[in-house]
């Protein structure tokens, strides 16, 4: 049986893994496939640059086009990024009856449903797995190895880069934009870090995990997302005082007829085995109704991460080559005629606990002020902490965990909590989570 054959859309980091994989594995590679995977061409930029790849044993083109419109290559492995030209060529390799292979998240995130029908109206798959936390099997873990469970949620801590800097802002005590600095020199973030920070990144990620979890169509454009730029040294101590770490978290949740679809640094107990998630590594947390919680912990990035998730997607695409493409696994996991049109809740609607922190003036009642002011919006108190003032200054810090309320009534209350004159500027707002398995 004739090999495979294979043409990638660019050639850097991840595609040079790729191609080193499946160089270095390729016995067993074919052995789990039934069939040799061979590349035959690649796409690249820059002609000139040194690779971390031997380039040899195939052609290289700098016109992407070529590679999509090659009559002799099967699989199309699209690892350019971003949404356009990806979006492009990923729908003209459909168009020419080719699978696809893709790493590149915000193309599924934003253009998955346009590229889904596509490939279901030519018979041809489109795989993901490495478009999600890297080399962690995480698709196909909630896709097949969950199928028979009804997902009630999942979180992930699934962007190295912002993970890593709440790392080390927290065991080294270092300032956000010193351990950012970091960060870039060491390639751990862009010299534009807004995708990684903001929760960008991880908002693509977590629409596709939801997606997949709970069979509704992609919708990026409602997640909600909030980055860490503002977390301060003074936030990590409370935390931890409290019994909690802060992780940027990614959250997708049934309630109340919806789905919660949220990207935001959170407080979590630190007794939570994802709490002590740290550096660059990346973890998601499931819980299905018949097998209850399960974590997913691994490498979220890198050249071999990435790729062992792209090759084990070339491998899973061979293997149905034969096969009757309607009784494929489905790409959003439910059959295409039965997603839900379960809709994203708004973040106000949303229900959950928070931590707070504010500078108040140090006199009698002021927390009596803010107390009532919170009781007024339906919102109890769970602990208080009131530090001692520093030397020569009238004010001092006050720090609240609250229990579980509408997103909309903390929001009037700070409102009006910020307006009192007895707090000092903005009131610093987190959410914190339990995660307990009985969440809903």
């Amino acid at each position: 049986m004739r090999p495979v054959r294979i043409g990638i859309l660019g050639l850097g980091t991840v595609g040079c893994g790729t191609v080193n994989v499946l160089g270095r594995n390729a016995e067993e590679i074919t052995r789990r496939a039934g069939r040799k995977i061979t590349v035959v061409q690649a796409s690249i930029r820059d002609p000139g640059k040194t690779r971390g790849c031997a380039i040899s044993g195939f052609a290289l083109t700098q016109d992407p086009s070529q590679i999509v419109t090659n009559p002799e290559i099967d699989i199309v492995v699209e690892l350019i990024g971003g949404l356009s030209p990806a979006r492009e060529l990923v729908l003209q390799a459909i168009a020419q009856g080719k699978h696809i292979v893709t790493a590149n998240k915000a193309l599924i995130a934003v253009h998955g449903n346009e590229i889904f029908a596509a490939a279901q109206d030519k018979g041809v798959m489109v795989a993901f797995e490495a478009a999600v936390a890297g080399g962690i099997p995480i698709i196909k873990a909630i896709r097949e190895g969950l199928a028979g469970n009804r997902i009630d949620w999942l979180v992930g801590i699934i962007n190295g880069t912002g993970n890593y800097i709440l790392t080390e802002m927290f065991e080294r005590k270092r300032p956000f934009a010193e351990v950012l600095a970091d960060a870039q020199r060491l390639g751990y973030a862009e010299a534009d870090p807004t995708l990684d920070v903001e929760g960008i990144d991880a908002a693509h990620k977590l629409t596709i995990l939801a997606s997949i979890a709970f069979g509704i169509p992609l919708q990026f454009d409602k997640a909600y997302t909030e980055g860490i730029r503002h977390i301060s040294l003074a936030d990590l101590q409370y935390a931890k005082e409290l019994g909690y770490r802060i992780k940027h978290l990614a959250i997708a949740r049934r309630s109340n007829g919806g789905v919660e679809l949220r990207v935001h640094p959170t407080l979590i107990p630190e007794r939570q085995l994802i709490a002590s998630v740290d550096g660059v590594m990346n973890a998601v947390l499931v819980q299905g109704d018949a097998l209850g919680p399960t974590l997913y912990y691994g490498a979220g990035a890198g050249a071999e991460p990435t790729a062992s998730a792209v090759v084990a997607d070339l491998v899973d695409v061979v293997r149905t080559l034969t096969t009757d493409p309607n009784n494929r696994v489905p790409h959003l996991a439910f059959q295409p005629n039965a997603l839900s049109d379960l809709h994203i809740l708004p973040m106000e609607q949303v229900h959950t606990s928070y931590y707070l922190r504010m500078q108040a003036r140090d006199r009698p009642g002021v927390l009596a002020e803010v107390a009532q002011i919170l009781a007024s919006h339906g919102i109890s108190i769970e602990a208080v902490v009131q530090k001692e003032p520093a030397e020569g200054e009238d004010s001092v810090p006050l720090i609240m965990l609250l229990h579980r309320v509408m997103e909309k009534h903390m929001n009037a209350a700070l409102e009006r909590i910020e307006a009192l004159d007895s707090i000092e500027g903005k009131v610093m707002r987190l959410r914190v989570e339990a995660l307990h398995k009985t969440w809903k």
